[in-house]
């Protein structure tokens, strides 16, 4: 069994074509997407299009959370920049991309084979907004998982690729496709690489094995793409495309 798990597009559908590309060269069973897909950036229709297209189980992350509710944001940023982009990219949005949003589930358990379990979220087993990080304290973290075990745990959130061995669970960030961090920021204006990010699982006759991918993204597609429209965070988000 493949799992393919993608994670934080925030828009970026130059990115995600990216990963998905790459994806498809890697024989996987599934895909799923572990949420945050849709805003920040400059082709929210585009992204939702692809993923509804491709079929993909998909888990509400925060972000997403924020495009039904209008006032949700407001429980995790006051940034005037953050704030604005959102409502610009629920304004883009129609009655079928909310259709789409409203299917996405809190999380989801798949069997590996031979025993083995995949456990799936966005930030922890019972919240998207919480970060969990090769850092957090082992007792911090044990409140985290809440009792919840499985061979592996997944979740996004965060933007920063992560492998970590937990009381004999593996924890795995696959990273971010659409905005991948230099370094965890905890609010700060982040830096991002120029590539994308997620994760392949893959377990066989009782072995779990964990790639952590890296994609080149076309940079020159992606400044193109931000160019092209009036996002509040056009400016910033062209930046990091030079």
């Amino acid at each position: 069994m493949r799992i393919a798990l993608i994670s934080d597009i925030h828009g970026n559908k130059v990115a995600l074509e990216a990963v998905m590309a790459d994806i498809a060269a890697n024989d996987v069973d599934q895909v799923i997407c572990l949420g945050d897909v849709a805003t920040l950036g400059p082709d929210p229709r585009g992204v939702i299009e692809m993923l509804r297209e491709s079929g993909c189980p998909c888990i509400l992350g925060n972000h997403d959370a924020f495009m039904l509710d209008d006032q949700l944001i407001h429980t995790y940023t006051e940034a005037p920049i953050i704030v604005q982009a959102v409502d610009w990219c629920r304004e883009q949005l129609q009655a079928d991309d909310f259709e789409f949003l409203r299917g996405f589930v809190d999380g989801l358990t798949l069997d590996l084979g031979d025993g083995q379990t995949l456990q799936l979220f966005h930030g922890t087993p019972n919240s998207n907004m919480i970060d969990v990080l090769a850092t957090t304290a082992s007792d911090e973290l044990d409140g985290m998982l809440d009792g919840n075990t499985a061979t592996v745990m997944a979740g996004g959130h965060t933007h920063i690729q992560m492998l970590r061995q937990h009381k004999g669970i593996l924890l795995v960030n696959p990273g971010s496709v659409g905005q991948p961090f230099v370094e965890y920021v905890h609010g700060r204006e982040p830096s991002l690489m120029g590539h994308a990010e997620y994760a392949i699982i893959e377990g066989s006759n009782g072995t779990v094995n964990v790639n952590l991918r890296r994609v080149i993204v076309d940079a020159a597609a992606a400044h193109a793409a931000v160019s092209a429209t009036d996002n509040p965070l056009k400016m910033g988000l062209i930046g990091q495309y030079t």
